[in-house]
């Protein structure tokens, strides 16, 4: 028997109500009272209205930024709040500048791989390598083929040869992962 009513919140209201939680509360939206006071160049002001806060901040043509909103009572700032916005996210887009990716390209083989078609995946996984990405060589099995998985620990060790010069082996291929064997190889050279 099916009920009637709201059965759960929607995924966008769950991700509203996670939003107005981590917004810091400016000017008007604070509604404690009193505050301590920080001015704007960091000096104590000192326990004050909200009112008076606000009304301070304005003459000064600043906002009133809710800094620690456990502290009781609560620590405000005058401060412009836009500016501060904005260096907060430029140092958010440097820190993500800064950090460095590695791409993993994956190609994939099968245990039977045919010489022509072995060569042009090899070419390929050089030419990622030369390029500085890491590569991931999956051998995949189907049917009858997972009998024998050597054979794609054969063509896992024959690409291991033709790259030596060119790799260092991040990853050697363990036991099979459902049908897969895998393997991931990153530029540099051999160290083992």
């Amino acid at each position: 028997m099916l009920r009637q009513g709201r059965i759960s919140d929607p995924p966008e209201e769950e991700a509203l109500i996670a939003d107005e939680r981590d917004r810091t509360r400016i000017n008007e939206m604070i509604r404690l009272s009193p505050v301590r006071l920080v001015d704007a160049d960091g000096s104590q002001v000192g326990i004050v209205p909200v009112e008076e806060a606000l009304a301070l901040a304005r003459t000064r043509g600043l906002d009133l930024v809710e800094v620690a909103p456990t502290a009781r009572p609560i620590v405000c700032k005058i401060m412009d709040w836009g500016k501060y916005r904005y260096e907060q996210e430029k140092k958010a887009r440097l820190a993500r500048r800064k950090e460095h990716q590695i791409e993993v390209k994956e190609i994939k083989f099968r245990p039977g791989v045919a010489d022509h078609d072995f060569h042009t995946k090899l070419g390929l996984v050089r030419r990622f390598l030369e390029q500085g990405k890491h590569v991931k060589v999956t051998i995949m099995f189907r049917r009858r083929e997972m009998r024998r998985p050597e054979n794609g620990y054969e063509v896992l060790e024959r690409i291991k040869e033709e790259l030596s010069d060119l790799i260092r082996l991040e990853r050697d291929a363990g036991p099979l992962e459902g049908r897969d064997l895998t393997m991931v190889l990153a530029p540099g050279r051999k160290t083992a």
